[in-house]
């Protein structure tokens, strides 16, 4: 291990919502950090905001789904703030729909982003973490791993990252790097917003009857999820790893 590992954070998905809670979070605990989404303007934003507060960010428009994209964008990443240490993988879709009107494109888009980003992501950023001899992987799980109607393909899809966490667990550990993921529960985003216009109900409506199921009766907000993040790739998590911490107001599983 280096005397100093490089700290600097790349977290995907952070246009909007839980990503950009994230990055803002990973800022303020003295990261410098990469913010990569699909919609470059986003995450140019953000990052500008989070440099006007005084911190270090970069917005890099990136398709996680894309080997050459990624690898291209883990490159700038270090070229231009330092080797990446943690890597939050938090880009994801939603394509919901019942089995028998789900589409080849709507399963194989999920599974893209979420499964195959991850692995790229985490492929390309483990390099650096490894010649640090320290890193820290973040995976973004759901709830809805644990089954949920309308959502076969984003239900596997975040099973899935939970097998690839202990995985990457098991073989990465050894060098000084640990892998978790957080699976949240329901968390008030753009996401969730379009799922209850999907089910053609009010948003208002929507959090309320999902806060009368969750044990501590809120729905989440996008700084639960940072929170959790931010202790995860922490020295004082440097013995955990290979974990799923449901963050839902109450026990799933």
């Amino acid at each position: 291990m280096t005397d100093s590992p490089s700290r600097v954070a790349i977290v995907t998905g952070a246009g909007r919502g839980i990503g950009a809670a994230v990055a803002r979070r990973l800022a303020s605990d003295g990261f410098a950090v990469a913010l990569l989404d699909l919609a470059s303007d986003a995450v140019k934003a953000n990052a500008d905001a989070i440099t006007a507060d005084g911190g270090r960010a970069i917005g890099i428009g990136v398709d996680v789904s894309d080997a050459e994209s990624v690898e291209t964008a883990v490159t700038e990443v270090a070229e231009r703030l330092g080797p990446p240490t943690v890597l939050v993988n938090n880009a994801g879709i939603t394509r919901d729909n019942l089995l028998f009107k789900m589409t080849e494109s709507d399963w194989d888009s999920v599974m893209n982003v979420h499964l195959r980003g991850s692995f790229l992501m985490s492929r390309a950023a483990q390099k650096y973490m490894t010649e640090q001899g320290w890193g820290r992987i973040v995976n973004l799980s759901s709830t809805s791993a644990l089954g949920n109607r309308g959502q076969a393909n984003y239900s596997a899809a975040k099973a899935g990252l939970q097998g690839f966490t202990k995985t990457l667990a098991i073989e990465l550990g050894k060098f000084g790097i640990t892998v978790n993921a957080i699976a949240p529960g329901f968390i008030e985003t753009d996401m969730t917003a379009a799922t209850a216009e999907r089910l053609g109900v009010s948003f208002e409506e929507f959090k309320k009857a999902a806060a009368a199921e969750i044990p501590v009766r809120r729905v989440g907000q996008p700084s639960d999820i940072a929170g959790v993040a931010s202790f995860l790739v922490s020295d004082d998590a440097s013995f955990v790893s290979g974990q799923v911490i449901y963050v839902a107001g109450g026990p799933k599983a």
